[in-house]
């Protein structure tokens, strides 16, 4: 697929939505655990799973244009680069030529070298700021179609 420059409300909707709905669940398997047995292996695993959960925020979105995008720190490009390293560097978060990421501004405060093992909150930030920069940068107006 070619690069997009814009995507539709309803595309985002979508993609909230699915996103949200696992939050949800995970919320609630959290909510269920109270015994340090239980504690510990959500503990375990969480970064696995908020990790997946990154990718499947970014996928509906991949094809999205640096043009438009930028090159600095924003949450499209910190979660570019989060994804580039957890899928092509095993997991530790490697520098870009294209994107300036700097961990004392970015959402998630991870460093290049450092393993990816995002948590809840981390997650809920980048997301939540990723889908106000899609929204700003590429969502276009209903009227546009017309």
């Amino acid at each position: 697929m070619i690069g997009r420059k814009d995507y539709t409300q309803d595309e985002l909707d979508h993609a909230r939505s699915q996103i949200v709905d696992q939050l949800a669940a995970y919320e609630v398997l959290a909510g269920t655990v109270s015994e340090p047995a239980g504690i510990a292996a959500l503990e375990v695993f969480s970064p696995g799973f908020f990790n997946a959960l990154l990718l499947a925020l970014d996928r509906p979105f991949v094809h999205r244009l640096h043009l438009v995008t930028g090159t600095d720190g924003n949450a499209l490009n910190e979660v570019e680069v989060l994804v580039d390293s957890l899928i092509n560097h095993g997991g530790y978060l490697q520098p870009s030529s294209e994107i300036a990421l700097d961990p004392a501004t970015s959402i998630t405060g991870l460093a290049v070298g450092d393993q990816i093992r995002l948590d809840v909150d981390q997650f809920e930030r980048l997301a939540a700021a990723f889908y106000v920069e899609i929204e700003k940068k590429f969502i276009i107006e209903a009227a546009e179609f017309d």
